[in-house]
């Protein structure tokens, strides 16, 4: 790694920075010691009747009152080694007065003095003076504007630290943040590193092979793309992504976050764009990467009749132009990353500007495992730990998911003072990321955790009974976070969904409040999120997948995310009417066919409810003890053992036609 030679200590070679305040530092520091320390003969204090005795001895030469508030008493040289050989004495002042004292009222001390004149027959001159402070004058006109800058400046460089450098202080307000890696910068991700994403990996890898061998695609006639835009849920690996492409492309590369281009001052975000555009082309070939681009490029007009975010837009304009080539932007390619990619302005989308938009999606099955295998490495983790089990545990986790995984898991475990990580340890840390923490302290009646029993145990059959819901894991009446009782399923990873299967999940949806109507004759409020949820798939069949008869094949959905601006339902009255109407049609059959259901195998859902009250947590396998093998499973397994023969055979054993 290179070494700044700025930064360097004395003892190191280096020369120190020379900075402003070690003169101030040295002037303050001086005036402290000379106040402080001064001479080693000073003048003693001392009173006015100590002064007539003195007077009366006639050891007094003058007594000089200074601004008719302080007497200074000067001794007869003769006198005065009497006194310094005195041990009280010993540092009085041989030049300057010995002593001084304060004399209260002028008149008084006038008539005093020369009555004391008179009674002993000495003769001491008084003399009166004016004197002023240099010091104290220059501080109390000086100071407070020496206090003002100080303060200003310091504001000043702390508004303005990491906007390019304390050095440029206020001045370098409009300078861009960017932080840069170079060849020489310690930056250890590779994409190696990178587990899954396999697509998006081989779109990056092109970019990176065009900046290390531009030659072989001019050749053709081809150009450098001009931005890349990575899309995709958070934890996915946006970020990860780009920083492989630092520590791959062997080139200059520029990381900046969106948020970084805003700022209070008029002007300022326009100024950094430009001020990074520039510092790219003096590095070109190079690779700039903005992070949750969606901070300055969101689309613009939103807010009609609103100034307040003109500066926002003002910066996209000037990214825009940017990007758009008025420049020379030869070997300068924009990498970009968002989870927000609706609502990011058509402007800055286009070919031309971003010309790739790569999807990096959450990893399925296979990328899951992988992604495992890359957190797992500096793990202790006992021997017979199945990493494909754990990978099929966690649909719908993001890289970020699994990795917080990995880390509770081991926590979980140093928690129980164990000398390695155990397949429990996943599962109660998955359980703890998706449910939240136990609550087995929560206060909870007896007929409180019945109602919840039997609403936990009408999801599991029904989930279990009906053949397109999802498979079941487990279920428990054990409070996690704000829910009194959950079930954990395991989903299909699909790309489609048949109306068959969101009618089978509606339903085993609803069999909690279904099996709470059969047994106890009312309903509770635990329900809550089951309705929202159905409520809302509902919606979303009928208006969205037009999976209604009466409605038809229509869509309102807009995937523009253009519709918050408009005012209006994209429908008329009487279709509002016709949607509601489906929507409790769709929900009254479903729950219909929960209960159905229900009665149907009431005698299993009483023994899983009683089971659920008797161990609070129960698996699939119990499941399979009280209900058989799910709907399909036997199916499923005919299909796989016809076949493998197939797949398995040799090309001697193929059938003859």
């Amino acid at each position: 790694m290179a070494l700044n030679q700025n930064n360097l200590s004395p003892r190191l070679g280096g020369r120190p920075k020379f900075n402003i305040y070690w003169i101030w530092a040295i002037i303050a520091v001086s005036l402290l010691a000379w106040s402080v320390l001064g001479s080693g003969e000073t003048a003693q204090k001392t009173n006015w009747d100590a002064v007539k005795e003195m007077i009366a001895k006639g050891d007094v030469q003058k007594i000089d009152v200074v601004n008719k508030e302080l007497a200074e008493v000067y001794l007869k040289p003769d006198k005065l080694e009497t006194y310094t050989q005195q041990k009280e004495y010993k540092y009085l002042s041989k030049q300057g007065p010995q002593f001084v004292f304060n004399i209260g009222s002028l008149e008084y001390f006038q008539s005093d003095f020369e009555t004391t004149l008179s009674e002993t027959k000495q003769n001491v001159t008084l003399s009166f003076e004016s004197r002023r402070n240099m010091w104290s004058d220059f501080l109390g006109s000086v100071l407070p504007f020496v206090i003002l800058i100080v303060v200003w400046i310091i504001i000043m460089r702390s508004m303005s630290r990491g906007q390019g450098g304390a050095q440029g202080g206020i001045f370098s307000v409009g300078k861009a943040k960017a932080q840069m890696f170079d060849k020489d910068a310690a930056v250890n991700v590779s994409f190696k590193d990178v587990a899954g994403l396999e697509e998006a990996k081989v779109e990056i890898m092109e970019i990176v092979d065009f900046l290390k061998n531009p030659e072989k695609y001019k050749n053709l006639g081809g150009k450098i793309p001009k931005g890349a835009l990575l899309v995709g849920p958070p934890g996915t690996g946006k970020t990860l992504l780009a920083k492989a492409v630092a520590g791959e492309a062997n080139v200059p590369f520029f990381s900046i976050s969106g948020s970084d281009f805003v700022e209070m001052f008029v002007g300022v975000g326009a100024s950094r764009v430009r001020d990074l555009f520039r510092q790219a082309k003096e590095k070109a070939p190079c690779i700039v990467f903005i992070d949750e681009i969606d901070a300055i490029g969101r689309a613009r007009g939103k807010n009609a009749g609103f100034s307040s975010n003109d500066e926002r837009e003002n910066t996209l304009n000037q990214l825009l132009t940017e990007m758009d080539g008025f420049g020379t932007n030869a070997g300068v390619i924009i990498l970009a990353a968002t989870n927000r990619a609706d609502i990011l302005d058509k402007a800055l989308m286009r070919a031309g500007r971003f010309d790739r938009q790569i999807n990096v999606e959450l990893p399925d099955l296979k990328e899951r495992g992988e992604i495992f295998d890359v957190h797992l490495k500096n793990l202790k983790l006992d021997p017979n730990l199945d990493r494909e089990f754990l990978a099929k545990q966690t649909p719908g986790f993001s890289g970020a998911d699994i990795a917080n995984v990995c880390n509770e898991a081991a926590l979980i475990a140093a928690r129980h003072d164990k000398t390695q990580i155990e397949k429990e340890d996943f599962l109660s840390a998955i359980d703890r990321i998706v449910g939240g923490l136990e609550r087995r302290n929560k206060i909870i009646t007896p007929s409180e955790k019945k109602t919840i029993a039997y609403h936990e145990a009408g999801h599991a059959t029904v989930s279990w009974v009906l053949e397109h819901a999802n498979p079941l894991i487990k279920v428990t009446i054990i409070p996690r976070g704000k829910a009194l009782g959950a079930a954990w399923y395991l989903p299909e990873e699909r790309q489609i969904t048949t109306k068959e299967q969101l009618l089978d999940e509606m339903s085993a949806i609803l069999g909690g409040r279904a099996s709470e109507m059969m047994n106890f004759g009312k309903v509770s409020t635990g329900a809550l999120n089951d309705l929202e949820r159905v409520t809302k798939m509902a919606y979303a069949m009928v208006a969205y997948y037009g999976m209604s008869d009466q409605v038809g094949n229509l869509s309102y959905y807009d995937s523009t995310g253009q519709s918050d601006m408009s005012l209006t339902k994209p429908y008329s009255e009487e279709t509002a009417e016709k949607i509601d109407a489906e929507v409790k049609a769709m929900i009254e059959g479903a729950y219909t066919r929960a209960l159905q259901t229900l009665e149907a195998h009431r005698a299993g859902l009483t023994r899983l409810a009683e089971l659920l009250l008797e161990r609070e947590v129960i698996f699939a396998e119990d499941l399979e003890k009280i209900f058989g093998k799910r709907p399909g499973e036997a199916r499923k397994e005919m299909e796989v053992k016809y076949e493998e023969p197939l797949n398995n055979s040799s090309s001697d054993d193929r059938p003859v036609a």
